[in-house]
């Protein structure tokens, strides 16, 4: 059994995402052990774009992910909308998902993750 996962797909010129990014990273620190968040680049310019960005924002806790070629948000149909967020169980089922810009630093946050992961253990 692995580590539940939540997935972020963005982009550095969606204003949304760029917010929500030190939010995620704060959530990836605090939640440490109990959940893995992964960023996921859709950024066209891929590496070009992304690295610059964590450069100057300082993100320790989140992956440079990067697809370039956007398969990821179109598999999802998420498309042009982004951010989407997906909250995956342990046995890589997903729980639920966000699409649009989230307060992953607020109560509620939190207790969504905390709320789709034990119903998805009893």
């Amino acid at each position: 059994m692995g580590e539940p996962v939540l997935l972020n797909l963005w982009a550095t010129w969606c204003a949304p995402c760029v917010v929500e990014m030190p939010l995620l990273d704060e959530l990836a620190a605090d939640m440490a052990g109990e959940l893995q968040v992964v960023t996921v680049s859709e950024d066209l310019q891929g590496a070009v774009a992304v690295v610059p960005f964590f450069e100057e924002r300082d993100l320790p806790n989140l992956p440079q992910w990067l697809d370039p070629n956007n398969a990821l948000a179109a598999s999802y149909g998420g498309g042009a909308v982004l951010p989407l967020t997906v909250l995956y169980d342990a046995q890589g089922k997903e729980v639920w998902r966000v699409m649009g810009g989230y307060d992953w630093a607020s109560e509620d946050a939190r207790a969504a993750i905390e709320e789709g992961l034990a119903e998805r253990t009893e």
